[in-house]
């Protein structure tokens, strides 16, 4: 028996017990005998409610098979198949001959131990069942009862003369059931076997955690004397992604994604994250030290495992965690303190029910090992007490060594190897990927409907919201760059929702906010010890790392040594009057700790976490020491360009003036920079408050002389002026050249949003070859649905090849009637897509990831060219022989080594088939007779090709993979049109004058020999 199987039946079985009580009455003993589908019928009137009642139950039903599937699926790797049988028969046995009535729950007053005691007191136990059998009964039985009388504790009183009205109220009876079960604390098949006030307090304390734990503040109101709303964290949660830390590794880039990324970039595989998710590197290993930056989810993770433990709700990698019973540690809590012995370990989260817990329960916790230890906040420490939390761990692990352990800290204040000898894995939480990104905006935003009427906004126009900041973020690389950590993220949610729907179009107050947060706010809410005997302000903080990002950036360096940075910051420090001698050591140390934005790369060195915040600071620091000038002198060089964008923000009006009309001046005599200066004074227009009229006449004809786009670099530096450029874009292409016409299209797509879709729109019309392709390329920069509504649909695609970057474009493709050639650029389950899509004379699919289905070509007889490309069983090649206008075929062959359907293939100019081993039969493919280009992708030999002189057009052949050596000794003669035949990684002769017959065509590279020596590549007959 599968375990959904066994879970799908309990929780029938628990749904109709609950069903038939309710729907039974207290009079209608005979009644709650029938079947649920008949007592449905008697006891509801009508049709449609007697569907939405079953409907109901069907999703309790769901409720109780979530909550036991993964129990079940670990529990069954344990059992044979009767006793798996065995055990489920006999808890819907039990559970069938209990009396459930109402008259026995009021006696137990509904407490589910009290009423598993008078069950299994009045209904004989199962017999024949072995230990470990009867283990998983009781367990079950327990979860069963447990579920049935929340589920009836939960349903309103049924009245049958109030039905109609009941059962209006009552529609979401089952969604509301599903939630209550969720938030369970399992009853673990691997709990210990201790005495009953064990079992009963760990019980009571899974429940705590599973509650007080699932909550997450989501963002701060307008007012800082306004409560912080909070919503269950365990619908925010968003999986992050981690990779294995050495300690030694560069940390990912600082830089701004490409201007404009297209849209394929928030695909699952889109990014630049090289990691997995942080659930698998978690699996691999007992002890994890867990390293993020400031923001990075570190402790929201922890939260996330303690309540998925209390619940007993892992899956996939961790679904061998459940069972395990939390203990979550805030280190912040014992700041000069001793860290906890394990009596007191529970005191943080669990304090109000520390008093009746059994002595020395959480020491048999740790020594069965079934602990999940979670000690969040090592960063959070002043150096002293780090060094007692370590002596203390060691101490812990040395007495309890199977106990699991994730442990938390800010690089900074951990290194790779601090806890190493002690059996740690390092890992890293990474930048989050605009994927992930995206995930977190949706559960961020689901999450935020629970708080109902305390919404600055209706809750049904939340999915709105959702959809709008996504937009932003897609659009504005600015914002991607900024939104690297769950924090920022959620800072940019709930500014958003704030403003409703709108962002600062001005890139400083975002920075602004930012920083605020890293740096000051975030220690001060939550009352960090490291950072609480700080003497320094914010403003104080602000200016010193202002001053260390203008030495950085005056000197061209993106990082420095921490000595000559302490250097600085001394230096600084004895220019601040206000404050006492301070030691700059020091004072850089506890910026590196805790203000969020500093961070070691390697050993020895540091820099700012992302170059936004370096440039931010360094152009406050040169507004405010009034460094134009310096600017000036620098504003052609590509590293100044964004710090000279927002000193033009910073800067008061006299410095404005200055440093515009200095770039200016300097555009008109330096022909040689001229260009890059105008795109800065246009770029800075983004952050200007307001400028004086002369100077605004400047600003447009600077603008004016950069247009129109003309050459392919146009269109990117051309968009990095942003959406303030579109007002000068001509709202008709007519009187551009179709050269700088198609450029004009490039740059606005490279702008994007709403407006650069607007432009867009207007030039539609427009037929001429160029400016139709790069509409149709500017696909891949707007909402696949938007932009066909919009642009594509009115456009005539036929010739023209449409490339689907991305899953989204799929279905939107399929409004495309005039298409007829589609390059399906993303990875696919299947082919049934097609079936959509317009009669098609070209296909091209880089990969299908499920079965091959090639009936599902039936809808495009006219294909010319079809390639497909995938590793998986190929099925319903026959339909290949319909398409006898294909003159380019690619083709995965697995599972057919007959390839008779190409016989009718008479115009295949070009053919590559993958998939091939010793028994694909390659005769049919020497009767092509107009074959051009022979690609052969496999294994094994190369069966029934000897005859290929007969191929009279034939000029190249590909091999990979292949063992060749008996087809080459096969070959009875070249065709006369043969140019050159390649082989790639296969087994070659050894004899020396095997390619004699090809005389110089051969070329070899990472070939072998059958015993394996490698082979020198040969190029043109000459071995390189």
């Amino acid at each position: 028996m599968l375990a959904e199987t066994a879970a799908l039946r309990l929780g029938t079985t628990v749904a109709n017990a609950a069903g038939r009580l309710w729907l039974g009455g207290k009079q209608r003993e005979q009644e709650r005998l029938l079947p649920m589908e008949e007592l449905v019928r008697v006891r509801v009137p009508g049709v449609r409610l007697q569907r939405e009642v079953r409907q109901q139950f069907e999703q309790i039903t769901n409720a109780v098979f979530d909550r036991l599937e993964p129990f079940l699926q670990h529990a069954f790797q344990r059992l044979e198949e009767g006793g798996r049988e065995a055990v489920i028969n006999a808890v819907s046995d039990t559970f069938a001959s209990a009396d459930l009535s109402d008259q026995v729950l009021l006696s137990v007053n509904a407490n589910p131990a009290e009423l598993m005691r008078h069950i299994t007191s009045s209904v004989s136990g199962p017999v024949g069942l072995n230990d470990a059998e009867i283990r998983l009964y009781e367990v079950l039985f327990a979860e069963c009862v447990e579920y049935y009388v929340r589920i009836v504790r939960s349903l309103p009183v049924f009245e049958e003369r109030a039905a109609v009205e009941l059962l209006a109220r009552t529609a979401t009876v089952g969604a509301e059931v599903a939630r209550i079960l969720q938030r369970l604390p399992d009853r673990s098949l691997l709990a210990p076997e201790g005495a009953d006030f064990d079992t009963a307090f760990r019980r009571t304390y899974l429940e705590l955690v599973s509650r007080d734990l699932d909550e997450v503040e989501l963002y701060r109101r307008t007012s800082d004397q306004a409560a912080a709303p909070r919503v269950r964290l365990s619908v925010a949660y968003v999986s992050l992604m981690a990779t294995s830390d050495d300690g030694k590794r560069r940390v990912s880039s600082r830089e701004l994604p490409p201007l404009r990324p297209d849209m394929s970039y928030w695909e699952e595989a889109g990014g630049e994250s090289t990691g997995v998710r942080v659930e698998a590197v978690l699996s691999d290993s007992p002890r994890v030290l867990l390293r993020g930056d400031a923001g990075s989810g570190k402790t929201t993770l922890l939260r996330w495992l303690a309540i998925m433990a209390a619940r007993g709700a892992f899956a996939g990698e961790l679904i061998s965690w459940n069972g395990l019973t939390p203990i979550f540690v805030k280190l912040r809590d014992y700041s000069g303190r001793t860290p906890p012995k394990p009596e007191a370990m529970l005191d943080g989260i669990a304090g109000t029910i520390t008093g009746i817990m059994p002595k020395g329960w959480v020491e048999r916790e740790l020594h069965g090992g079934n602990a999940l230890l979670l000690i969040d906040g090592v960063d959070e420490l002043v150096d002293r007490d780090r060094r007692a939390v370590r002596d203390w761990l060691r101490k812990l692990l040395a007495q309890y060594g199977g106990v699991r352990v994730v442990i938390t800290s800010r690089p900074v204040a951990a290194g790779a190897d601090w806890l190493r000898r002690e059996g740690f894995a390092a890992i890293h939480l990474e930048r989050m990927t605009p994927p992930s990104m995206a995930a977190f905006v949706r559960q961020w935003h689901q999450a935020v409907r629970e708080l109902g009427s305390e919404l600055p906004c209706p809750v049904e126009e939340i999915p709105q919201y959702e959809q709008s900041l996504l937009a932003s973020l897609k659009d504005r690389a600015h914002l991607q760059s900024l939104a690297g950590t769950p924090l920022l993220v959620a800072m940019l949610c709930a500014m958003h929702l704030n403003r409703g729907r709108q962002l600062p179009r001005d890139r400083m107050e975002l920075y602004r906010n930012a920083l605020h947060t890293l740096v000051h706010d975030r220690d001060a809410d939550r009352n960090v010890p490291s950072a609480a005997d700080s003497v320094l302000s914010l403003g104080d903080k602000l200016v010193i790392l202002r001053d260390l990002a203008w030495r950085l950036s005056d000197n061209h360096r993106s990082e420095i040594d921490l000595d000559k940075a302490a250097k600085y910051v001394s230096s600084k420090l004895r220019a601040m009057r206000h404050l006492d001698v301070l030691d700059g050591d020091q004072v850089l140390e506890q910026l590196r700790h805790r203000s969020g934005i500093l961070r070691s790369p390697v050993e020895g060195r540091m820099d700012f976490v992302h170059r936004t915040f370096q440039e931010y600071l360094a152009a406050e620091e040169a507004a405010e020491e009034d460094r134009i000038g310096n600017l000036i002198g620098r504003a052609h060089l590509d590293l100044w360009r964004e710090t000279i964008i927002m000193v033009a923000g910073h800067a008061n009006t006299r410095q404005r003036e200055e440093l515009l009309d200095g770039i200016l001046d300097r555009a008109e005599v330096e022909p040689r920079h001229a260009r890059r200066l105008r795109l800065l004074a246009a770029a800075c227009q983004e952050t200007l408050p307001a400028v004086s009229d002369g100077l605004a006449d400047r600003l447009e004809q600077a603008v004016t002389d950069l247009l129109p786009a003309r050459r392919r670099t146009d269109p990117p530096a051309l968009a990095a002026v942003g959406t303030g450029l579109l007002r000068w874009l001509p709202n008709s292409l007519g009187e551009l050249t179709q050269n700088s016409a198609a450029q004009t299209v490039k740059t606005v797509a490279l702008i994007g949003g709403e407006e650069g879709l607007k432009k867009l729109k207007g030039y539609v019309g427009d037929d001429r070859s160029a400016v139709v392709g790069e509409l149709v390329e500017a696909w891949n920069y707007f909402d696949a649905d938007a932009y066909v509504e919009a642009v594509l649909s009115k456009l005539s695609l036929d010739g023209r090849d449409v490339h689907i970057w991305h899953s989204g474009q799929l279905s939107a493709a399929s409004r495309l009637r005039s298409m007829s050639s589609a390059h399906i650029e993303c990875s696919i389950q299947s082919l049934g897509i097609l079936a959509e899509f317009p009669p098609l004379d070209a296909l091209w699919v880089s990969s299908v990831q499920g079965e091959i289905d090639l009936s599902l070509l039936a809808g495009h007889p006219d294909l010319k060219r079809l390639l497909l490309f995938g590793d998986n069983l190929v099925t319903g090649a026959s339909i290949v022989s319909n398409l006898t206008k294909l003159s380019w075929l690619a083709l995965p062959v697995r599972g057919y080594p007959d390839l008779k359907f190409l016989e009718t293939l008479p115009r295949l100019n070009f053919l590559s088939i993958s998939g091939t081993s010793t028994s694909t039969d390659m005769r049919p493919v020497a009767k092509l007779a107009e074959m051009g280009t022979l690609h052969v992708v496999g294994a094994g030999e190369i069966s029934g090709f000897g005859e290929m002189g007969s191929m009279s057009t034939l000029r190249h052949i590909f091999v990979y993979g292949k063992d060749v050596r008996s087809w080459i000794e096969e070959i009875e003669s070249i065709p006369p049109s043969f140019i050159d035949l390649h082989l790639h990684q296969c087994v070659v002769p050894s004899r020396r004058n095997a390619f004699e017959k090809f005389g110089g065509a051969v070329r070899l590279s990472s070939c072998r020999l059958i015993d394996g020596a490698e082979v020198p590549n040969v190029r043109d007959g000459s071995t390189e």
